[in-house]
């Protein structure tokens, strides 16, 4: 699968079986691959931007308030995909709001944080598998680099990746580079990796 990071906390992601996903859309290149599948994972402004994507018809878009229903948080089939919302939360970012994502495809398990900061539940991760995590570092709405590399840590995750690193800005390398996880990768804006 590819998956391109578009700034902010917005990726794309295209499986082998051409199953194009998007999550929370806001700013950058590369809309323009019409979508099967939206995941927001909360209604902040740089996160559900849902109208930016290409969409194939039928697409659905799949938002928080879809994922986590009466405190339960669900799973969802869809084509080549299994996608389970999970916790995600801290200070800015209100438990019942808010959800990240497991992403399965082709034996991969992606793990998308969406808004937050340490969280108990992180520790149940560990026991996935999880191949790549994609977690915020911007240290303002949501934990900084230091605390994302511990829960990089927590999570053991074969991969983790920084995403949302300024409070401002739509990437900041430098607060990239202070994520001093083990098997970090850095995606500059608009990178795409094959996985």
């Amino acid at each position: 699968m590819k998956i391109l990071f578009q700034g902010r906390a917005s990726l794309r992601i295209v499986t082998k079986e051409n199953t194009v996903v998007y999550v929370d859309p806001y700013m950058g290149d590369g809309y323009d691959i019409p979508a099967d599948i939206i995941l927001v994972t909360h209604q902040h402004g740089d996160h559900n931007q849902t109208d930016k994507p290409e969409k194939k018809s039928g697409c659905l878009i799949y938002q928080n308030f879809d994922a986590l229903k009466n405190g339960k948080y669900m799973t969802l089939n869809f084509k080549d995909l299994v996608i389970e919302a999970v916790p995600s939360y801290n200070r800015n970012h209100n438990k019942e709001e808010c959800v990240g994502y497991l992403i399965t495809a082709e034996g991969k398990k992606l793990y998308i944080a969406g808004d937050t900061s340490k969280i108990p539940e992180m520790n149940e991760l560990a026991s996935r598998n999880i191949d790549y995590a994609f977690l915020p570092t911007d240290g303002y709405f949501n934990m900084g680099p230091e605390e994302a590399a511990e829960c990089a840590r927590i999570i053991s995750a074969k991969h983790c990746i920084p995403i949302h690193t300024s409070p401002d800005k739509i990437y900041s390398r430098s607060n990239a580079e202070k994520f001093n996880a083990e098997n970090r990768i850095l995606m500059d804006l608009n990178e795409e990796i094959e996985i």
